[in-house]
This record gives C-alpha cells, structure tokens and sequence, in this order.
C-alpha cells in the first residue's frame, strides 16, 4: 500500500514536470519563431542599418552585425528546444512506466478484494 502511494506521489510530481517543461518549450518555440521572423526580414531587406532594442532604448547597428547576433541566439533557442524535448520524452516515459506499475497495483488490489466473495 505504501509503494502505490509512493508512487502515486512520484506520478503527481512527474506530472507537474512535464507541465512545466511543456510550457517552457512552447514558450522557446515562440522565441524561435519571433527570431526566424527577425532573420527573414533582415535577409530581405536592403538597409545596410537597422535598430536593435535593448532595454528601453533601440540602437542603430550594421544589418550584418544584427543577422549574426540572432543567428546565434536562434541556435542558441533551438538547442533548449531540443534539450526540452529530450526531457519532455523522458518524463513521458516514466510516467507510463508509473501508470502501469499503479494500474497493476489497483488491479491486484481489487482481485483481492473481490476473491473472498467467491
């Protein structure tokens, strides 16, 4: 009994993980997004300057010098995603392993229960 509710804790907890990891990938996917969007448009156009923000102000630097830095902080996103991924399947597959093991439990509790009424 005290291995199920362990479980059934361990499950919960594992749960709440994944829920967070979900979010935070879905979160660098949009970051993702926003920096492919800022890429294709500094590709297209024919400014040799453009402005970056930083903070509360926007500074003016080459278009190059701007490509690059989001280049690089686009592989930068693009790793955590994958990062995020790798753990998003992890906990997956703990849970399931979890969910089993509890649904042996429950079903072997309840064959218990009801073989005495036989």
């Amino acid at each position: 009994m005290a291995d199920m509710q362990q479980s059934m804790v361990e499950f919960e907890r594992n749960r709440a993980q994944l829920m967070s990891v979900s979010t935070q990938k879905q979160q660098l996917e949009l970051q993702s997004e926003a920096l492919n969007q800022a890429l294709e448009e500094l590709k297209t156009t024919k400014e040799e300057k453009a402005y970056k923000a930083v903070g509360n102000i926007m500074i003016q630097k080459p278009a190059k010098d701007l490509l690059k830095e989001l280049d690089e902080q686009k592989d930068s996103v693009e790793l955590r995603i994958k990062t995020m991924q790798k753990q998003e399947d992890i906990l997956i597959d703990k849970l399931n392993k979890l969910k089993s093991v509890l649904e042996k439990s429950q079903q072997g509790s309840a064959q218990g229960a009801l073989e005495p009424l036989q």
